[in-house]
């Protein structure tokens, strides 16, 4: 099957909806790229994989390791890449450096970047240079510092406004998706129904032209740590704390490696004049 493009999600809009999941690491992306449209390597990864308490301590070579990883691992769907924080707000003569840097270094398709109007001359400068970009607005995760921590956005009528415009400073930017974090539902519709590009929701609408969520969050991985916007779809925590604590009591009891985990001395040997 031939991986998906940018073309082709754009393409989605009001049909059926896109399906998006982060991945950071090669067992993940193999068993996601089976089902998903979108593979976003999401500067999340910072919390997810390296116990960081925000996403600002991510680096653009972290970016590049695990975006390389996703891309090598999958066949199927289209791979985003987050720009972390600092590596594309100085200005659009930086962003572009970075972005190329990212797209050279792990063959993706495209750049995620947080913010609505105050990117929108950077988006542009991006797109119009052969650079994919997907926008995202409402929670920025990258901002929470300024805006006050995670919490909802356009609760108020001058947030929605400004959101909207957000929306639409994106779109004009040639934005080829959005996503929108964290918003009301009703916000969430009518950004949707507004905009000729897909809209991609996390915490918004079920009605947005598809749906994100961190891949660790929905599996169950990270224990009572879910957010309000997240369901449940397993409970890998509890799975791998028994499968360690089975492994553990094996050990102590001795009964790990049994024989058939263990080699024979005859096949060492054999083994050996094999190779020499």
């Amino acid at each position: 099957m031939k991986r998906l493009t940018v073309k082709d999600i754009k393409a989605k809009k009001n049909t059926t909806p896109i399906v998006c999941l982060t991945s950071y690491s090669a067992p993940f992306t193999k068993i996601i790229d089976e089902h998903a449209d979108l593979i976003l390597v999401g500067d999340s990864v910072g919390m997810v994989l390296y116990g960081m308490e925000s996403t600002l301590g991510v680096s653009i070579d972290m970016m590049c390791n695990h975006g390389k990883c996703v891309v090598d691992s999958s066949s199927k769907s289209c791979v985003v890449v987050d720009m972390p924080f600092g590596s594309y707000q100085e200005s659009k003569e930086l962003a572009f450096k970075n972005a190329s840097e990212i797209l050279k270094r792990t063959g993706c398709a495209a750049v995620k970047i947080e913010g609505g109007t105050h990117m929108e001359e950077t988006v542009s400068f991006l797109t119009e240079r052969g650079i994919a970009v997907m926008g995202h607005i409402g929670l920025q995760p990258q901002s929470v510092n300024k805006d006050g921590g995670y919490r909802y956005h356009g609760k108020t009528l001058d947030e929605r406004e400004k959101i909207i415009e957000d929306a639409r400073a994106l779109e004009r930017a040639g934005a080829f998706a959005i996503v929108l974090e964290g918003i009301t539902m009703s916000l969430a519709n009518e950004i949707t129904l507004l905009l000729s590009i897909p809209t991609i929701g996390i915490g918004a609408s079920k009605n947005c032209d598809g749906q994100v969520l961190v891949t660790e969050d929905m599996a169950g991985l990270l224990g009572s740590q879910v957010p309000k916007f997240v369901k449940l779809y397993g409970n890998m925590a509890e799975e791998l704390e028994n499968s360690v604590k089975s492994y553990a009591s094996d050990v102590r009891l001795r009964k790990f490696p049994e024989k058939e985990n263990c080699f024979d001395i005859v096949e060492t040997v054999k083994i050996k004049e094999v190779i020499y």
